[in-house]
């Protein structure tokens, strides 16, 4: 069976080490350099689609968590406090109680909404040990998150465009999604809120849904409000969350949230919860299944691995990945052992391109690529070869040869 815990030590993309703790990976250069090309991509996406980016800390004092409910709705997932200079200090299970203090910096005007709050941010659930296993469940969580403070009218026309965003970036990752999941309430659990502000969420995201095909969920709404899930399966058919969106009516009432509407009235914003892709680590578990370990070459972690055919040609292999990196790729020589292991070696490691330069390429200034999967392509100029390999890079394309 597939499984991104092998592969992932195969690959060298990520490590889980005792003396860390469990549920607590470190990312390795190979799988930091994947990760970090699709950060790159989400948050330009974002930043199209009007988003603003922030930092904010991973810390937070006890009484902003009382404030946002999660000290009363959420505690059992929570890091005990820790006491500093007189303060309680938590480490934050979500990034909302933050983001809402962005919204409250200033006062705001019905011409500003909607106003879009992004950030890629660590997050901490103290999680059973149990239930850890390699990316898919950890107790670190670097989230795709971002909030939408609208008004009620806006809603509809935000939650279509946020589906929409989802489905771009997925198509971009190679995400698979199993289908739609509309998370309600259900018996057992406490939630917060009044029920004329659930049944207007409710009935929103029904809205926003009509025409897809999706399956009701109740017991898996959030603690404030319900959301659309975008589920997947893993290679063992178990199905997760990668995707949501979530509507809030509650945090807006308790930070005492508000803009000025067109007459001069003070009113309340909706809060509207979404993760585009996830967090990086349920995410890339996925995608190093999805794909075993060969990712699309805009995520590759290497794109272009060279191979000299001894070392009279070192210094036109070493010529090759500077300018392989000067334009935007991310390039490495490979001089150790037989070229037949070289080769190999880089089928091991999924590498899209591999360039073997031999005495008669490096005279003529040409390079003989060879696709993963072991095409070979015929001797090409060194530009054209770069040229090519930045094409499907740039325009993240599935193919390792550029359309047309």
């Amino acid at each position: 069976m597939i499984d991104h815990r092998r592969l992932g030590r195969e690959l060298e993309l990520f490590l889980s080490d005792p003396l860390v703790g469990a549920g607590l990976p470190i990312w390795l250069p190979a799988g930091a350099a994947a990760r970090h090309a699709v950060e790159e991509y989400v948050r330009e996406l974002e930043r199209q689609a009007g988003y603003q980016h922030v930092y904010s800390p991973a810390l937070g004092r006890r009484e902003m968590y009382v404030r946002s409910g999660h000290l009363e709705f959420f505690a059992d997932d929570m890091f005990p406090p820790m006491s500093l200079g007189g303060d309680e200090v938590m480490l934050r299970p979500s990034l909302c109680p933050h983001h809402a203090l962005v919204f409250a910096a200033r006062g705001r005007s019905w011409r500003e909404l909607p106003l879009r709050v992004a950030e890629l941010g660590g997050m901490y659930r103290a999680e059973r040990s149990g239930v850890l296993g390699g990316l898919s469940r950890v107790r670190a969580i670097s989230l795709n998150d971002a909030h939408t403070f609208c008004a009620v009218e806006q809603v509809g026309e935000e939650v279509e465009a946020v589906l929409g965003l989802i489905r771009e970036a997925h198509a971009a990752l190679g995400v698979r999604p199993a289908g739609y999941r509309l998370s309600l309430r259900g018996p057992g659990r406490q939630y917060v809120g009044d029920e004329a502000g659930w049944a207007l969420a409710e009935k929103l995201l029904r809205a926003a849904l009509a025409g897809l095909d999706y399956a009701e969920a109740p017991g898996e709404a959030a603690f404030y409000g319900p959301k659309i899930d975008i589920q997947i399966r893993d290679a063992a058919g178990r199905e997760s969350t990668i995707s949501t969106l979530q509507l809030d009516f509650d945090k807006p009432e308790r930070f005492d949230l508000s803009y000025t509407g067109p007459d001069g009235a003070r009113r309340r914003p909706v809060m509207v919860h979404r993760s585009l892709v996830g967090s990086m680590e349920r995410l890339f578990a996925y995608l190093i299944e999805v794909h075993e370990g060969a990712f699309p070459a805009w995520y590759a972690p290497v794109h272009l691995r060279v191979l000299p055919v001894d070392d009279g040609q070192s210094g036109a292999a070493a010529d090759l990945v500077r300018r392989a990196v000067i334009g935007g790729l991310r390039a490495e020589v490979d001089r150790g052992g037989s070229l037949g292991a070289r080769i190999r070696d880089a089928a091991r490691r999924k590498t899209p391109y591999v360039a073997v330069v031999g005495p008669r390429e490096a005279a003529r200034g040409e390079v003989s690529l060879r696709l993963r999967g072991g095409r070979a392509l015929d001797p090409v100029p060194v530009a054209e070869a770069l040229a090519l390999i930045g094409r499907v890079v740039d325009t993240r394309a599935a193919s390792l040869l550029p359309a047309g």
